[in-house]
């Protein structure tokens, strides 16, 4: 008996159904190199309100040394912080994806270098799998694009389609080798490969009724679940787009995702959008390209020709016009691309539903000097998504920008750990003073965000021992009151400061002498792309999926109840 798209979606317990005939598991094509232990290269596994978010500056406080551990008692002072000093404190996107489809081109390498104009939004995981026509071998391990792969490990990897992925973990916990993506499956004698960028909502039960069909798992991902729907719906319909399509008719959340057989490519996306993906072509015909963002099209060469439509499947199996099948596989949906890809996510040379992210970030900035004017000597960014707002907020206050940290780029990007004494150095690993700039001055420092606060307090203390008289800092979002649980990493709300401390008890928990943040109609005025439609749920509570009871049951604060958009 086979089981239907709406058994899995309305059933709470496991579906009664008899298991599907296991299939012999196919092998991938071996590697020159025996893998190492635990490591990369590997088969495919047998089978309502709202908080007030406009911008308020607190009236100037004395300039004072470096923040204490905790608030100054006083009769409005703050509630004390939960201790969260170990997470970051900026959203943390949950990956990136990349495929390629060029027959005549060396598939693996161009992946590998999409993937490292993607790292910034994943650095735990990479992988890559690729295929040859006959058969799809999968690389994945821990650590940064350069660290898994190598010459001899990419020349393993002979195909012309493939698709890659870095990994920031979010649903499915903390990181772990079978994590890391691309996830593999079995359809009978064929193998498929999946790479997905979002978190999906409602896999905790349809993870249930898969494991009751006999089907195993080799990890505890949202990404695994929708691998394993695909390859059991294909195997029922014998048609993958088919497969596809009734997958995406079960899951719910945020996903942009890439997929191969052992002869095409797929791309398909979420209904709202919440997530981007995009198309890009090769010069002379010589192939398609998919990407998180279009800065992973361009430094393959490939030049951008449509962004993949909310609930679209594409197949590519062509290098020409015909190579290409569209379908919209479900019902297109409100649309909510997620507005943090243009605060912080997004590589400001990336281009998004038509529009610059750094033109959008440069906006922010000159919208914010009017929203939130205050008189100052010198205006400083933190690199390296404030930089471009800083310099709108420069321009149009009339204020100097001057570059007031330095940002050490290699921190962070390896897994010697520090000792404990550079640990607690906290933000001065990664940023370091100028006070040349600095000694004796107003400073208006532009961020993104402020999420968890502890960075934002070591960086105003930072600025005041390297001479700063005083520290004006300004945000170019709303506040983060809300959790998110598309993608991001700030699923349970009393991590966030802002829905615990109102702007005036933030600034003084950071030390700053005023804080601003810029509204959301200010926000939304900067990032009219080709369609209008935003994700603002982290800063509104209003979602456009509804998440499962079950899974947000904790994620809230008291007497703060989320809003789900009618449609959900």
């Amino acid at each position: 008996m086979s089981i239907s798209p709406a058994a899995f979606v309305r059933r709470t317990a496991p579906a009664t159904v008899a298991p599907a005939t296991p299939a012999a598991p196919a092998t991938a094509r071996p590697s020159s190199t025996a893998a190492p232990a635990a490591s990369a290269t590997t088969a495919a596994p047998a089978t309502p309100t709202a908080p007030a978010t406009a911008a308020a500056a607190t009236p100037a406080a004395p300039a004072t040394p470096a923040a204490p551990a905790t608030p100054r008692p006083s009769s409005t002072a703050a509630p004390a912080a939960p201790d969260h000093s170990a997470r970051p404190d900026h959203p943390e996107e949950a990956c990136a994806v990349f495929g390629i489809y060029a027959p005549g081109e060396d598939a693996s390498r161009l992946t590998y270098f999409g993937l490292h104009a993607l790292q910034h939004r994943g650095q735990e995981s990479a992988g890559i799998a690729v295929a040859d026509g006959s058969s799809v071998l999968a690389t994945k391990d821990m650590g940064l694009v350069q660290q898994v792969f190598n010459e001899s490990s990419l020349a393993a990897l002979s195909g012309y389609v493939a698709i890659g992925h870095t990994r920031y973990s979010t649903s499915g916990g903390h990181a772990a080798w079978e994590a890391a993506q691309p996830h593999l499956s079995t359809m009978g004698d064929e193998i498929i490969a999946l790479a997905h960028n979002g978190t999906l909502v409602n896999t905790n039960a349809l993870r249930v009724q898969l494991l009751d069909l006999g089907i195993a798992f080799r990890s505890s991902t949202d990404s695994e679940v929708a691998a394993k729907l695909i390859g059991h719906f294909t195997c029922q319909t014998h048609h993958m787009r088919e497969g596809i399509r009734k997958t995406m008719e079960l899951i719910e959340g945020a996903y942009a995702m890439v997929l191969i057989n052992n002869e095409a490519l797929y791309a398909f996306r979420d209904p709202h959008g919440i997530r981007p993906l995009s198309l890009g072509r090769l010069s002379e015909e010589r192939g398609w390209v998919v990407a998180s963002e279009t800065c992973g099209l361009d430094i393959v060469g490939a030049q951008w020709v449509r962004d993949v439509e909310p609930g679209e499947v594409i197949r590519i199996k062509g290098t020409g016009d015909d190579g290409l099948v569209i379908e919209q596989a479900v019902p297109r949906r409100r649309r909510a691309l997620c507005i943090f890809e243009y605060v912080y996510f997004a590589r400001p040379d990336s281009v998004l539903d038509g529009q610059s992210v750094y033109q959008a970030r440069e906006a922010m900035g000159r919208r914010l000097a009017a929203e939130a004017a205050v008189e100052a000597d010198i205006v400083m960014g933190v690199p390296d998504s404030g930089t471009p707002s800083a310099i709108g907020y420069a321009r149009a206050s009339g204020i100097p920008f001057e570059e007031g940290v330095i940002k050490n780029r290699y921190v962070g990007r390896t897994f010697i750990q520090p000792t404990q004494a550079l640990r607690q150095r906290g933000i001065r690993l990664k940023l370091n003073p100028l006070p040349a700039a600095l000694a004796g001055q107003r400073v208006v420092v532009v961020d993104d965000s402020i999420v968890r606060g502890n960075t934002s307090r070591q960086l105003v203390a930072m600025l005041r021992e390297a001479g700063a008289r005083e520290v004006h800092l300004r945000i170019t979002s709303p506040p983060v009151a809300w959790p998110c649980f598309y993608g991001i990493d700030t699923d349970v709300q009393d991590q966030l400061i802002a829905s615990r401390m109102t702007v005036e008890q933030t600034a003084e928990f950071i030390g700053a002498n005023s804080l601003a943040y810029l509204s959301q109609k200010g926000l939304e005025s900067c990032v009219r792309g080709a369609h209008s439609g935003y994700c603002t749920a982290c800063f509104t509570g209003s979602y456009p999926v509804k998440i499962p009871e079950q899974a947000c049951r904790h994620s809230f604060c008291a007497k703060m109840k989320p809003q789900w958009w009618p449609e959900s």
